[in-house]
């Protein structure tokens, strides 16, 4: 019960006398919506976004997730300042982006970079679903690319970790265009031997996955994210039938071999970076 709860964090309370007050302030509290728990946030977090109880794991902005995956200190951004021009004049468009930018503290979906993992130099491009869900809209795709150009430039791998509700309404056929782009940039680096490694995370969908989020050569995802192009609802009302258990879900993607490895986020790091040495020492 929620009181039990309290009363556990309470008596954790007592052992750490260098913790004010403060620290136990309303907010402080994240509720799991798979199995109820009530969690201390600051807890929570140590935990790496993910439920002690039921292992659900929470979405993770870009800020979080680099921090867990690159190395102390190595994260150096790189296609700042790109943003959309709001292409088709779409109302309210403009003042929502401004909004999120200032709420997120982000300027676009996607955050790219160049850092290390466990000491392997690599370009990474992160994904937050707390900027319009993750859509790709000319900017996240112009992100994307130059993140992948860069990746071919420098002769390095890179990591990718999708989370999208797919091509963004606002900027209609723009948006869609976006798919060929990456995907071409991602051909580009297939053919120079580069290592590009795909993560899925809750929810990837859309556009994003009928284009660069599958074509990893190596496909990686959290336990039990949602990821496919239409949802399950729309399928069923289009095709007239109940879809199966778990039908979308990372655990039956990777029955049927559509994704490479399950990866829970406390072992994501170590998997990557072993992946990279593995590729890395084939080339030399």
């Amino acid at each position: 019960m929620v009181i039990d709860q309290i009363r556990k964090v309470n008596k954790k309370e007592e052992q750490i006398p260098n913790r004010s007050a403060s620290d136990m302030l309303v907010g402080k509290w994240v509720k799991c919506d798979a199995c109820g728990e009530i969690i201390y946030k600051e807890e929570f977090h140590e935990n790496l976004g993910v439920c002690f109880n039921c292992g659900k794991h929470f979405r993770l902005s870009a800020r979080r997730r680099i921090k867990q995956i690159a190395d102390e200190g190595s994260f150096e951004e790189i296609a700042k300042g790109i943003k959309t021009k709001d292409p088709l004049q779409f109302e309210g468009y403009v003042k929502k982006l401004e909004q999120l930018e200032e709420k997120t503290q982000i300027e676009e979906a996607v955050t790219t970079g160049i850092c290390k993992i466990n000491g392997e130099k690599t370009v990474i491009a992160v994904m937050d679903g707390n900027f319009l869900m993750g859509s790709m809209g000319s900017a996240v795709g112009e992100k994307i690319t130059i993140a992948i150009e860069e990746a071919i430039k420098q002769k390095l791998p890179i990591v990718i970790f999708c989370v999208s509700g797919g091509a963004r309404m606002q900027e209609g056929i723009i948006s869609l265009m976006q798919m060929a782009k990456t995907s071409s940039a991602i051909a580009k680096l297939n053919e120079e031997g580069l290592l590009y490694i795909s993560v899925l995370t809750d929810p990837t969908t859309g556009g994003v996955t009928a284009s660069f989020a599958m074509l990893g050569d190596i496909i990686l995802a959290e336990p039990n994210a949602l990821i496919g192009f239409a949802g399950p609802r729309v399928i069923e009302q289009t095709i007239g039938q109940k879809l199966p258990e778990g039908f979308q879900k990372s655990e039956f993607l990777l029955e049927h071999g559509f994704i490479d490895k399950i990866v829970e986020r406390k072992d994501m790091k170590e998997t990557l970076s072993q992946i990279i040495k593995w590729h890395t020492s084939e080339r030399k």
